[in-house]
């Protein structure tokens, strides 16, 4: 197994708790996004900060997102003081299709012997469409400048 490999894994195990709390039943690209945030890698955690997020930003910047989907839909959180689902027994294994499609943009571009952590980060952040561009969008982030980092930051990239 590579170091990217082991890399991998851990984001993911630690994408499994979060979507866990969140009550989700399957690991979704902003479950990824959070485990990257929490974790010790110093490119993917510098990068993330020079857009102010780390863990709390995103998972604020989440809740917002949640919360104003909702709001479109008709519905108001203020409005009712419903309890939390109740957790699975177990945190979920599965990829959803968020998740995977990241995934697949890092596997499809880039060799597997050349991928960094910065490059699961950039198959997140790469999505032109869902939760985890809304959310960056609420939290004010300029998202393709944070996808510029990130290549800048990846070895052998030119941007």
């Amino acid at each position: 197994m590579t170091a990217f490999d082991r890399y991998l894994h851990s984001v993911i195990e630690r994408g499994a708790l979060e979507a866990h709390e969140d009550r989700s039943a399957a690991i979704e690209a902003q479950h990824l996004l959070l485990a990257i945030a929490a974790g010790r890698e110093p490119t993917t955690r510098q990068v993330l900060a020079s857009a102010g997020l780390d863990r709390q930003a995103i998972r604020a910047a989440l809740d917002l997102e949640f919360e104003r989907s909702l709001n479109a839909a008709g519905v108001s959180l203020a409005d009712f003081d419903l309890p939390r689902p109740s957790p699975a027994p177990k945190p979920p294994t599965q990829l959803g299709a968020s998740a995977r499609l990241a995934l697949d943009r890092m596997a499809t571009v880039f060799r597997k012997k050349d991928l960094r952590p910065a490059h699961l980060l950039l198959g997140i952040l790469q999505a032109e469409a869902g939760t985890v561009p809304r959310a960056l969008a609420l939290a004010g982030v300029d998202q393709a400048g944070l996808v510029a980092t990130v290549r800048r930051a990846l070895p052998g990239q030119n941007g």
